[in-house]
């Protein structure tokens, strides 16, 4: 475990008002990014939270591409607060190393991780310790695992094989719901048609993780290049989900009133963005969903709802000093004493480091 060093930068809000940031890792020559990809959790004050560290790669002016090193294998990480973000250290398990040949966007994973196998299922979904991960190997063609841990993510139980449903490749990132013992809902990004991401699907196991199901197609299957992939979803009901859906260029919400058997259309929250969303409930009944974006003014933006995700209040600036586009991919939890803290990654410059920051603001009173 390595502690990290933080830094606390005021910042102002339209709409809300941040508390301040904190650095949660930052390390000389390293790309840092994507906690979207791997998930968080929170335990009160206690957040976990995973991400992906390789090489940086200064790109060229103009090259729209990660600043990651390619040719060289990447680590995946975990960082851990006890005071509700406002410290953190890294953790790195060495039950969550990849696979041999592990590839996720094209940068190689570490050796060291075993194959994966099948999941012999009867996992305790209610452990009040219990946290869930899915991982992928490409976003197209898979093939995807989950790894579990019944102790707040210090040891962890896996890789499991992640079912490809009658699909040309499943792209899986942690998106899960539990409803009961041994009864779980998970979305998941599928390939599309063509064998190219994606489009949404929604899968159960009722057995703990041996057997899982394919309940329904989340979203309609897009056309052309453009994809439906990276959902972030909550529970309004017994038998209602919300979920948000990343598309090339906005966001769209999903709702299913039937526990994910049929879904509809109901609403474009961000209509401009190329990031990934983080939905929450809020502690008082509302809706918290932050998300990146990757034009001029580089940051992280929020909204919230008051109505269950029908409509959505102004866009909150979180941040707007973000120094390029490769930033973003947030995950959100709420404090007991109800700030919310976002961590995502970012840049200050397009000549430096990728770090994994984060922002404790404070979503107001519903009215």
């Amino acid at each position: 475990m390595r502690s990290v060093l933080l830094g606390l930068v005021c910042l102002g809000l339209s709409a809300s008002a941040a508390d301040q940031t904190v650095t949660v890792y930052k390390q000389p020559g390293r790309f840092a990014g994507w906690p979207a990809n791997h998930g968080i959790w929170s335990w009160g004050n206690e957040i976990l939270v995973g991400f992906e560290a390789g090489g940086f790669h200064k790109r060229r002016p103009g090259e729209h591409e990660h600043s990651i090193e390619y040719k060289e294998p990447a680590e995946h990480l975990l960082a851990r607060s006890l005071d509700g973000g406002e410290t953190w250290t890294i953790e790195k398990p060495a039950g969550l190393l990849s696979p041999p040949g592990t590839k996720v966007a094209g940068v190689p994973t570490e050796l060291g991780g075993k194959p994966a196998t099948d999941c012999p299922g009867g996992i305790d979904f209610t452990d009040p310790n219990f946290i869930i991960t899915f991982r992928m190997a490409s976003v197209d063609i898979g093939p995807s695992r989950f790894y579990y841990s019944l102790d707040r993510g210090k040891t962890w139980q896996g890789p499991y094989r992640v079912p490809d449903f009658g699909q040309k490749g499943i792209a899986a990132r942690t998106d899960y719901l539990v409803n009961g013992t041994h009864d779980m809902t998970v979305l998941l990004t599928a390939a599309k048609s063509n064998g190219h991401e994606g489009r949404v699907i929604c899968v159960r196991t009722l057995d703990g993780g041996k057997s899982w199901n394919l309940v329904s197609f989340v979203t309609p299957e897009p056309k052309g290049s453009d994809h439906a992939i990276m959902s972030s979803s909550v529970r309004l009901s017994p038998k209602t989900i919300l979920t948000a859906v990343r598309y090339r260029h906005w966001i769209d919400t999903y709702r299913t009133d039937d526990d994910g058997k049929n879904w509809e259309y109901v609403g474009r929250p961000v209509p401009a963005t190329d990031n990934p969303p983080s939905m929450i409930h809020l502690s008082d009944g509302r809706l918290a969903l932050t998300y990146g974006i990757r034009t001029a003014p580089f940051g992280i933006r929020a909204r919230l709802s008051s109505d269950q995700g029908r409509t959505w209040g102004d866009e909150i600036v979180l941040r707007n000093d973000g120094g390029c586009w490769d930033l973003g991919y947030p995950r959100t939890v709420q404090r007991p004493d109800g700030k919310i803290v976002t961590v995502y990654y970012f840049n200050d410059s397009p000549e430096h480091e990728r770090m994994i920051a984060a922002t404790i603001w404070d979503p107001g009173k519903a009215r």
